[in-house]
């Protein structure tokens, strides 16, 4: 088990530096970041690109607002796009995106999220990572939420992996991977013609 630690770079917290770490852009990636807060995982991707783009979209406009002050570098590359826009009304199109990262998205695991991870499965390229992290109050709720959202993900289309880290101070890290087996396409569906 990936322990997480050594991760840290100064002012930023931990899990935004495993889920980056986790998520794991190559240079030319196309990642949405769902639910950006105030930019700082956003930084952080960007660095590790050279010819990609990140897309970010956060229902707040003042998160967006203080997300494009901490970025303005990476907007100035062409390569950035911040949008005010709720998840849910998000419209992408299929094959968008390579990489997906939601850190701290509650509603994966609070609730339904049926129409959310139905446009989730369409967004990702043949073979993207979708990755969605979080830093729950202790470890027994990392299982919790673990055991809740790694079936709703493989239920959409994903192949899934669970990972699990600590925080410096013993916090627990959990994320849920899924990779897109085929955009659009839930696994056992039959190709159009095919029987």
């Amino acid at each position: 088990m990936d322990t997480g630690r050594g991760l840290s770079i100064i002012g930023v917290p931990e899990r935004l530096t495993w889920a980056v770490q986790v998520l794991d852009p190559a240079p030319g990636d196309r990642v949405l970041e769902i639910g950006c807060g105030r930019g700082v995982a956003v930084a952080l991707i960007h660095d590790r690109l050279v010819t990609g783009s990140v897309t970010r979209i956060d229902r707040s406009a003042k998160a967006i607002d203080a997300a494009l002050r901490r970025n303005s570098d990476a907007l100035a590359t062409g390569r950035a796009a911040f949008h005010t826009l709720p998840l849910e009304d998000a419209d992408f199109a299929t094959g968008s995106f390579d990489r997906i990262l939601a850190i701290n998205v509650n509603l994966f695991w609070t609730r339904p999220a049926d129409r959310e991870l139905t446009a989730l499965r369409r967004w990702p390229a043949p073979g993207g990572l979708l990755c969605l992290c979080w830093e729950p109050p202790d470890r027994k709720r990392a299982g919790e939420i673990a055991a809740k959202v790694e079936p709703l993900v493989a239920g959409h289309g994903f192949a899934t992996e669970v990972r699990r880290a600590a925080t410096a101070r013993g916090a627990g890290l959990v994320g849920v991977l899924g990779v897109a087996v085929v955009p659009g396409r839930l696994p056992g569906e039959r190709r159009p013609g095919k029987s």
